[in-house]
């Protein structure tokens, strides 16, 4: 006798328009122009201009930012395509006059090395590391890998610019490049390069995708049968017993990247950096702008309006004149909810980074880096009343250009040590005081983890020795006896 269940389950779909905005949300600056010609060719009703009705209002806006909420705690993932952004920029309001239009920092055509270097620089590395960077971004070929061995770019070092270092100091700052942008630069082969790309999409995500862990798994565990398209192999040794989990991850394999160098004609591919927000001090005042280089002004084409108008007050009763009916109709929805959901990209980067100057005010007015408070996405997201996930979005790879230089937003997150009065301090302020020891230290008997500790102890900051490896690793800082000297 076969025995019947019934189960109850609330779900919750995302509106067409919530999607859009999701989307936008990820498109890096060079790609928006793009996405929005994009959207030109395919739908008539929408065309380059400024509404001619009253610009849309602040409480419209919000409003659209209400339904956005709806979209909280959602895995919106499933909506999504699994393309690996580098980050998304933001549109100008168009309140710009010439001379500020042309005092805006211009696209820069920048080689592959130049871009590695220039996010090089956010490490904060000493003469020698930076030299060892150097020599292993010059050794990163068109296509982003490092084909030369890592014993032989130790010997380059050696008798090229006498830095005496070994394969295990090499490798561990390999590792902090394989970490810049794009995903999965500096690899040795292109399993590496999968393997890099598809733990940084994981990264990415508040909760573990099963889909991309399946495909990690396949990538480290099964190489060689994903190569061949053994399949049923791969489901024995995963021991997998669901083939859409197993296409699934197969299809967001090859939607990776596996010349991450872009190379295209045996030219590496030209890629563009536009700060996102520009900050300026007046007179102690700080004003906040949008990049204005990413400005579409958009409009609903008045002819479809009148069209569908005329249409619809018409006889129906023809069958093809209602077909016409409906995809006018669909096309005139299409371009309104594009045209929304470029505002509400506009609003949520706005607020996101507005929220971010408030949280550290003190440095954004000096510029010093010792006024940085600890601050992690979760403050953003609760002042500011969105999902983490949408902070995470506007933080990553973004960038803001400041009166002291340009920084990454990710530059401003950090998270919080306890000192011995109470207090809480930036892990910025631990590391420069880390950096500071051990740039002090007596070389002949370098510092080892356990006396740094003790060390930042007395200084009144509660560390643990575990912490003090993370900090000095991320700060890319050999362990003590890598920094012995003779």
């Amino acid at each position: 006798m076969q025995k019947l269940s019934l189960n109850q389950s609330l779900s919750q779909k995302l509106s067409p328009q919530q999607i859009q905005f999701i989307k936008l949300l990820q498109v890096p600056t060079a790609e928006l122009d793009t996405r929005v010609e994009e959207e030109l060719e395919i739908n008539p009703a929408l065309e380059e201009g400024r509404e001619e009705s009253e610009p849309q209002s602040d409480s419209e806006i919000d409003d659209f930012g209400d339904d956005m909420k709806a979209t909280e705690d959602l895995n919106v993932q499933d909506y999504l395509g699994d393309e690996d952004f580098s980050g998304y920029k933001m549109q100008g309001d168009g309140n710009y006059s010439e001379d500020e239009e042309r005092e805006m920092p211009v696209a820069m055509q920048a080689s592959l090395n130049d871009q590695l270097d220039m996010q090089l620089g956010y490490l904060g590395l000493d003469e020698r590391s930076l030299a060892i960077a150097h020599q292993l971004i010059g050794s990163i070929e068109t296509d982003g890998y490092i084909r030369r061995e890592l014993d032989a770019i130790v010997n380059d070092l050696a008798f090229s610019q006498n830095i005496e270092t070994d394969v295990e100091e090499l490798d561990e700052m390999l590792k902090n490049i394989q970490q810049f942008d794009p995903a999965g630069i500096g690899a040795r082969n292109l399993q590496e390069c999968l393997l890099i790309q598809l733990e940084r999409k994981n990264d990415n995500e508040n909760e573990e995708d099963e889909v991309i862990t399946t495909a990690i798994d396949i990538i480290r565990l099964c190489f060689d049968e994903f190569t061949k398209k053994h399949y049923d192999k791969i489901i024995r040794k995963l021991n997998l017993d669901d083939e859409i989990l197993l296409k699934d991850a197969v299809t967001a394999i090859t939607r990776l990247n596996p010349k991450p160098g872009g190379v295209s004609g045996g030219l590496v591919k030209t890629q563009y950096l536009i700060p996102d927000f520009l900050l300026t001090n007046d007179n102690g005042k700080l004003d906040l702008t949008l990049s204005s280089r990413n400005a579409p002004e958009l409009r609903v084409s008045q002819s479809y309006t009148d069209m569908f108008s005329a249409y619809d007050k018409s006889d129906k009763k023809d069958k093809k004149l209602k077909e016409t009916v409906s995809f006018v109709k669909q096309k005139l929805d299409a371009a309104k909810w594009f045209i929304d959901a470029i505002k509400q990209r506009q609003n949520t980067l706005l607020r996101t980074m507005d929220s971010i100057i408030r949280f550290q005010y003190d440095f954004f007015m000096e510029g010093d880096e010792t006024k940085l408070r600890p601050m992690i996405l979760k403050d953003i997201a609760n002042e500011i009343g969105m999902d983490i996930s949408t902070v995470s979005r506007v933080a990553n790879s973004k960038s803001i250009q400041t009166d002291f230089g340009i920084f990454p937003l990710k530059y401003f997150f950090s998270e919080g040590i306890s000192t011995a009065s109470g207090e809480d301090v930036s892990s910025r302020e631990v590391k420069n005081v880390l950096a500071q020891f051990i740039n002090e230290e007596d070389k002949k008997r370098p510092l080892s983890d356990d006396k740094l500790e003790k060390m930042l102890k007395a200084k009144g900051y509660n560390i643990a020795r575990r912490t003090v490896a993370k900090y000095r690793e991320q700060l890319n800082i050999p362990v003590a006896r890598l920094r012995k000297e003779l």
